[in-house]
């Protein structure tokens, strides 16, 4: 059955975990995500911990009005080496994320099971994905879900040099378009640093969520 209910986001412990087990269904992940909280499956580090659903201390967001696009990466955007879709390989953008190899990880948070409840997801019109392509190869990507007229960036691949920061920025450029002014991208990398991404604190980013989905934004078309 569904979660039907999570904890006060608020009391997640020191490391950011505020429950464990549950499930992956469409209901239980729409009602995490509309409260600020993720599932990250700690199986590459225990295979019997139950999955694990968090809300970290200081989360990471990327406002669009502070985006900083280096110099070299705006040169590569100028050549268009590359072609953009939205929601035309889901499927595939979440596999190819599940293989992307990360430093210090040995394997992915992204497990079978993910995949299965994303995609699934993605069919209910709630996750969404932007592909970059070279010709007819896919070469870059990123996913992420639709919390309700705000946005959660899941995770990004490339196989060809700056694809993902490229499908990023289109995903950036389609979801200002639609109202949207920043969006939720869980923890801060170095590579995402560089865009111009920064910590907020737990209370300023559940107020911020409310308050955006509160706008009611249509962020895709709907199925």
């Amino acid at each position: 059955m569904p979660v039907t209910n999570f904890p006060n986001p608020s009391t997640a412990d020191e490391h950011g975990i505020l429950a464990w087990g549950g499930d992956l269904e469409p209901e239980t992940l729409l009602l995490a995500y509309s409260r600020g909280i993720f599932p990250w499956p700690l199986s590459d580090i225990d295979e019997e911990l139950p999955l694990a659903w968090f809300c970290p201390a200081r989360r990471a967001i990327l406002e669009f009005a502070g985006l900083h696009i280096p110099r070299s990466l705006e040169r590569a955007r100028k050549r268009k080496p590359f072609r953009f879709t939205i929601d035309q390989a889901f499927s595939e953008v979440i596999r190819h994320c599940a293989r992307q190899p990360r430093p210090g990880q040995q394997g992915s948070w992204i497990t079978p099971e993910m995949i299965e409840a994303y995609i699934e997801l993605h069919r209910l019109g709630h996750a969404h994905s932007v592909e970059a392509w070279e010709g007819d190869t896919l070469v870059g990507g990123i996913y992420g879900v639709d919390a309700g007229g705000a946005f959660a960036g899941e995770s990004m691949f490339h196989l060809r040099p700056n694809a993902s920061k490229l499908a990023l920025l289109h995903l950036v450029g389609h979801l200002h378009a639609r109202g949207l002014d920043w969006m939720d991208i869980q923890i801060l990398t170095p590579h995402l640093e560089s865009l111009g991404a920064r910590q907020i604190t737990r209370d300023d980013f559940l107020r911020r969520l409310q308050q955006t989905r509160a706008r009611g934004l249509s962020l895709f078309p709907k199925v």
